[in-house]
This record gives C-alpha cells, structure tokens and sequence, in this order.
C-alpha cells in the first residue's frame, strides 16, 4: 500500500503527510459495482482513490439516476469533503466502475491537515475547481447537446475509463445514467452501428470507431 499511495499521490503530498494518511487511513479494495456510498448515508471519511475509477450519480425524485462524473486515480470527491465537514448526509450515490483500492480518510484529520499542510489545501481546493467544471460540463450537457452527442461522449469516456472497447452495459443501464429512456438509447445505439461506429451483441457493445 506504501508504494500505490507514493505512486498515486507522492508529487501531490510531501512525504510527511504520506505518512500520516498511512498512519491513519483505512485502505479498501472493492470490485466493480460495489456501491461504496448512498444517497442519505452520513459520511465518516474522505476516499483518496490509489486505483481503479468511481462513478459519481445523483437521483431525482422518482428514483433516476443521473452520471455527474468519474473519480480515477490520485483523485477525491468534493462533494464527499462537503459532507464531512458539513456532518450532513450525503447527496450523491458512488459506485466503483471497475476494481478499485482506495484509502479513507478520518473525517477528524481533513481540517488538522488543512491547517497543517499546505499540499493537503491545494490538493482540496483543486478537487473542488475540478469537480465543479465536471458538474458544470454535465449540466452545459443536459441543456444544450443532444442525446446522441451525449451518448458518444458517454461511450467514448466509459471505454477510456475502463481501457476496454467492449461496454458491458444493458441499454437500460446505459438510459438511466444518462437519464432518458431505454427506447431512445437503443434507437441512438442503432443508428451509430448503422453508420459503422459500434457493434451491437446481446450482451455488450463493441466500439469500432467513435
């Protein structure tokens, strides 16, 4: 675990404060769809990503689910941070895209290291510019590209992520995260394997050309 953390996060964290994460944090291994955080759940510590990738979603009042964004190596979560020091519940649902470790953090030590570290506040503070921008991204998404173009940059971002050409996503999973409806994601898929951009198979999709 020493020489992951060193790896993910030694140019962001002078060597002190490696050793104080490692001194205090609980190191995680969870697989692929293991739902690390929920909606309404109080959160205890604040997750430093050493592998792997965490999708970020939000649920509207009738139970959809939408993608924010994802969480990949030598990163955290804002919107963990706000809710840890703000000891309110959380607002969003976090679940690990593929095999993932992870270090959580005691909620005690962020504002001790805050004051302490000046790595640890800039290390906060860009958390915070970076997530924003993904947000703002999502919702400049929503409001003003199509379905199909956000379906290509769903596909090309999911198989970056994953390293891997093949989603292995129904069409429903895929209509939830995106927040529409599986008639019209199945509709877009074909159409883009009509053009030669994918291929459909029972069970995954194929990216030939995105």
């Amino acid at each position: 675990m020493v020489q992951e953390l060193k790896n993910s996060y030694g140019h962001l964290f002078e060597d002190a404060l490696i050793n104080d994460i490692l001194q205090v944090g609980t190191y995680k291994e969870v697989p692929a769809g293991f739902t690390l955080m929920e909606i309404g759940a109080y959160i205890k510590g604040m997750p430093l990503l050493v592998s792997g990738a965490i999708k970020i979603l939000r649920e509207d009042k009738n139970g959809d689910e939408l993608l924010l964004y994802y969480l990949e190596k030598g990163e955290t979560c804002s919107m963990t941070m706000t809710c840890c020091l703000g000891q309110t519940k959380s607002e969003i649902r976090a679940i690990a895209e593929i095999d993932t470790k992870l270090i959580i953090v005691p909620i005690q030590k962020m504002e001790t290291w805050t004051a302490i570290y000046k790595s640890w506040r800039n290390f906060v503070f860009e958390s915070y510019h970076n997530r924003l921008n993904e947000m703002l991204h999502t919702v400049d998404s929503i409001a003003f590209n199509n379905m199909d173009e956000r379906l290509l940059k769903y596909l090309k971002e999911k198989a970056r992520i994953n390293n891997d050409k093949t989603i292995r996503n129904t069409h429903q999973e895929i209509a939830y995260e995106l927040h529409s409806s599986r008639v019209v994601i199945s509709r877009l898929l074909k159409k883009l394997e009509n053009i030669g951009r994918i291929e459909l198979h029972r069970n995954y999709i194929k990216i030939i050309n995105l």
